[in-house]
């Protein structure tokens, strides 16, 4: 029996084929390679520039800029701790309630909902991540805070006994609220992230863990989650990224205090909401610490980006080879480890 010859269009074999045929797979290339260098200049750029704006600042207070908690525009003083403290509680907020709706809504949505629901629930979660910041913030501002405030005062009273969690005197606008807008604007791309690496769970692992005898739930414990949570985690770091950097919505709710609060129901301020509020009167050396609190912005972004890709790396080696129910994928009959 000939062995059969791939043609291309025309009847030739691919070894047939001229080489000026491989100049638009060359040019793809090239182009593509192109523009990744491009987004890395760009981002060196900005780097560069970020430094090169806030060398006034640093110059004058050193780290101590990030450490310090003074910032104080009529003073000219400007340390960044308050900013740095108030952009992580808000966006750890955002993550402890919107992260877990989020999965949860997934894993609903590929694994429990009737199969006529499903493309309806996730068009409406997803359209979550069309409303405008500002709208966001307006609801919160004359909606959900003044409605929770009552029930901040409540909890405060009630679990006192909690550091920084409970006691003092919550105030209208503060980190809880914050973080909490946050939450809700996180979840549309968390969901939608983890419904895509749930639906990428083999049908095998599933049904080895229901043939030895599991539960629905125990089978999503078992073999759903294990193999998504790389992924879900993944998505979860870039919730994570848009928290961090998110401005309008946080000006309108954290109260634009600079100070570090003292409990979680406390006016606050963060790094985004900083530069958004005073960057149109800034001038000299409140400029120059305007572009230092983007600089450490920047850093910090790029720090959870690093951890969010170790974690996930970490996550798909440990999960590799792996099926359903802690059963070792090989060659031969399957092992339990």
């Amino acid at each position: 029996m000939e062995a059969s010859v791939t043609t291309v269009t025309g009847g030739r074999s691919i070894f047939e084929r001229s080489p000026a045929s491989r100049l638009p797979d060359r040019a793809l290339r090239w182009g593509l390679s192109g523009l990744a260098t491009l987004i890395l200049i760009i981002i060196a750029y900005f780097f560069a520039r970020l430094i090169g704006q806030s060398g006034s600042v640093f110059n004058r207070y050193g780290l101590s800029f990030v450490f310090g908690n003074d910032w104080d525009t009529s003073r000219n003083i400007y340390h960044g701790a308050a900013l740095v403290v108030g952009t992580l509680i808000t966006s750890a907020i955002a993550l402890l309630i919107g992260v877990p709706v989020a999965v949860a809504s997934a894993v609903f949505i590929n694994e429990l909902c009737p199969r006529r629901l499903r493309g309806i629930l996730s068009v409406l979660i997803d359209l979550l991540a069309a409303v405008p910041s500002v709208v966001y913030g307006l609801w919160g501002v004359f909606v959900l805070a003044p409605k929770l405030l009552p029930v901040e005062k409540w909890f405060a009273s009630t679990f006192s006994f909690i550091p920084w969690i409970g006691g003092g005197v919550p105030t209208l606008y503060n980190y809880f609220i914050a973080g909490l807008i946050l939450a809700v604007m996180v979840l549309p791309i968390v969901s939608a992230i983890s419904r895509e690496v749930i639906a990428t769970v083999p049908s095998e692992h599933k049904e080895a863990a229901l043939a030895l005898g599991a539960t629905r739930w125990e089978m999503i414990r078992m073999a759903v989650m294990p193999y998504s949570r790389p992924g879900i985690t993944g998505g979860a770091m870039l919730g994570l990224g848009r928290a961090l950097g998110e401005t309008i919505a946080v000006v309108l709710l954290i109260g634009a205090a600079p100070t570090i609060g003292h409990h979680l129901f406390q006016q606050g301020y963060t790094l985004a909401a900083v530069i958004a509020s005073e960057f149109g009167e800034a001038q000299d050396i409140h400029l120059s610490a305007l572009f230092a609190a983007g600089l450490v912005l920047f850093v910090l972004t790029l720090i959870v980006n690093i951890i969010a890709r170790w974690i996930v790396a970490r996550g798909s080696h440990g999960t590799r080879g792996t099926g359903a129910t802690g059963m070792t994928i090989a060659s031969g009959p399957a092992t339990e480890r």
